[in-house]
């Protein structure tokens, strides 16, 4: 599997779970219906998901990750 397909995969991996749990814990605390839930979950997990790109460097390709959470840009090993 190439870097560039691992870093699809964490990327959507990433967002689907945050999804996932943010549109569960709205649908229990809030009042929201319809159409308003999924776009709360797609907004709030899109901004808080990590974000993996890969990179090529004079030493080959390399994946790295940025998080709101983490200051900076992290190497993926």
């Amino acid at each position: 599997m190439t870097l560039k397909t691992k870093g699809l995969l964490y990327n959507f991996i990433g967002f689907a779970l945050l999804f996932v749990i943010v549109r569960i814990v709205a649908e229990m605390f809030t009042n929201l219906t319809g159409i308003w839930l999924p776009l709360t979950a797609f907004v709030v997990a899109t901004l808080l998901a990590p974000k993996f790109q890969t990179v090529q460097t004079s030493e080959g390709e390399k994946l790295f990750m940025k998080w709101l959470f983490f200051k900076g840009v992290k190497e993926v090993k």
